[in-house]
């Protein structure tokens, strides 16, 4: 077994390492980045009204929801949580890029695809902020099955 001075001492490694490790820059964290996302699709929205029938892309497109049920969300499995949006933007990029096509008005097509591509960027964000918390959940249980047990 470890005594209890190598037990310490492997807790302050396991301390140490999480403490120095090149952390990943976390954009998503940044308002400037969020509000720059807000910003092109407000853009965007105000260059679609603009249009009044005359952008060539006035049909219906399949979205996903905007609505929360924020009692029910907070209930859901964090996975099932990432799924979900990870799936709402997929959708929402296919509209996009469907109307994109469409669109005869140039400025409102540039500006759909800085939102494709702003889309995107948060999808990547999202996955990198998921594989992160794989990866802790994934040292804590090695932590819990071996630390115990005297392990390491």
């Amino acid at each position: 077994g470890l005594s209890k001075l190598g037990l310490v001492s492997v807790l302050i490694v396991f301390v140490w390492l999480g403490g120095n490790q090149v952390s990943p820059l976390r954009p998503i964290c940044d308002l400037r980045v969020l509000e720059h996302f807000v910003r092109e699709a407000r853009d965007s929205e105000v260059i679609m009204r603009g249009c009044r029938g005359g952008c060539g892309a006035m049909k219906s497109y399949f979205v996903p929801l905007t609505s929360v049920d924020f009692a029910f969300w907070e209930h859901i499995d964090v996975h099932e949580q990432a799924v979900e949006v990870q799936t709402g933007l997929s959708l929402l990029v296919q509209a996009l890029s469907t109307a994109m096509k469409a669109m005869s008005n140039s400025r409102l097509a540039n500006a759909l695809d800085n939102n494709i591509s702003n889309i995107h960027s948060l999808s990547q964000i999202l996955h990198s902020l998921d594989l992160q918390v794989n990866s802790i959940t994934r040292i804590q249980k090695i932590e819990a099955n071996y630390l115990p047990r005297g392990f390491v």
